[in-house]
């Protein structure tokens, strides 16, 4: 079977005619930026559809990570315990608030911060925790709650991967002092480019206003060294849109992970997403499949890439391992996440993924597999 180029993703999109209808009142307002309505309007429906106390629009998720953990006034040079399995970004949010990430290994089982290795890293340096929702897989809060509250330590999810997401009936961004969403493109749901931090105390949405705005409060006043992080009105629209048919997309991807489950179920050296964890709505952002060793996993995206399929080793190298921090910080105990990130590939999937498609897909993998 030829096939077109597939991509590990494809970026969801409401019908043109409804985007072009909605952003016709922008050429008779001009009012394109600093939080007009339709910003307003989707704070609004977001915190909503979140299910959290409250929530403040960013220009992109890293921007919203970044700016959460300047908005707690950290000191500087703290300690903040980390993933390795993550997004780059993570890492930089964290150094460029002139912290110190410590790196912490994660749980073979769902890719999240192994919460039991935790407490061990905690100096009297430490200062706060950024655990990370891998792939949709919800960190055990709980646990992390307590160890934190024990030790004085702040919470900040990325939450990333977790759109849409509840945990317990509860919104995944109840959780921690603050979580933070990324609506990139290639996201389950997107603004083309944009974020949001969602946390409960209030006084912390004026702060997050404040720093997303070049830190100005007044036309004369500047308070705070911030940046400019706002979500413009072609965003907000596009997320707007994007939200009506949230649920209808999830809803198809779900019908092709199942597939994909069904597929290369008991196919010998794979490890498959599990999404029947108990108390967990997933998002079926992404179908991670893990490998017996990296040869094998290497081999099997080499000759899909010929083919015109397009996986991804995501999270591959670990962050810890990245060009910008090599020789910085400490690797040590970090056996699974290394393990995991050198045998990890995520298959293409979204809403318009054919089932004939995903059956070719599924058919090569096992095919380079036993090659």
């Amino acid at each position: 079977m030829k096939t077109d180029k597939i991509l590990v993703t494809r970026s969801s999109m409401p019908s043109y005619e409804e985007f072009i209808e909605m952003i016709k009142p922008l050429w008779e307002t001009r009012w394109l930026t600093n939080m007009g309505v339709y910003h307003e309007e989707l704070e609004n429906r977001l915190r909503e559809k979140l299910e959290v106390p409250c929530l403040s629009l960013m220009v992109n998720g890293h921007m919203a990570l970044e700016l959460a953990i300047q908005a707690l006034n950290l000191p500087e040079g703290g300690e903040v315990i980390t993933t390795p399995f993550t997004f780059i970004s993570t890492t930089h949010a964290i150094v460029r608030n002139r912290l110190n990430p410590v790196f912490c290994d994660i749980k073979p089982d769902d890719y999240t911060i192994d919460e039991e290795k935790l407490e061990e890293l905690i100096t009297d340096r430490t200062v706060a925790v950024v655990p990370v929702h891998v792939y949709g897989n919800i960190c055990n809060v709980e646990r992390i709650r307590e160890i934190a509250d024990r030790h004085g330590l702040k919470v900040i999810y990325d939450a990333c991967h977790a759109f849409g997401e509840s945990y317990k009936g509860q919104g995944v961004g109840c959780f921690g002092d603050v979580s933070v969403f990324s609506f990139h493109a290639t996201k389950v749901y997107h603004t083309m480019e944009g974020g949001a931090v969602a946390f409960a105390d209030e006084k912390l949405y004026e702060k997050l206003y404040n720093l997303k705005n070049f830190g100005i409060q007044g036309e004369e006043l500047v308070t705070d060294v911030g940046a400019n992080a706002k979500m413009n009105e072609f965003a907000a629209i596009m997320g707007l849109c994007n939200l009506s048919n949230i649920d209808q997309n999830i809803a198809l991807r779900k019908e092709r992970a199942e597939l994909y489950c069904k597929l290369l179920n008991h196919v010998p050296g794979l490890k498959l997403p599990d999404f029947g964890r108990q108390n967990i709505s997933y998002n079926y952002g992404y179908f991670p499949v893990l490998f017996a060793d990296r040869e094998s996993r290497d081999r099997v995206y080499d000759n899909l890439r010929k083919e015109n399929i397009y996986t991804r080793k995501y999270f591959y190298p670990l962050t810890a391992e990245a060009e910008c921090y090599r020789g910085k910080y400490s690797l040590a105990n970090l056996q699974n996440a290394k393990q995991i990130s050198e045998r990890v590939l995520v298959l293409p999937l979204y809403p318009e993924l054919d089932y004939d498609v995903i059956e070719h897909i599924t058919g090569a993998v096992k095919r380079y597999l036993a090659s």
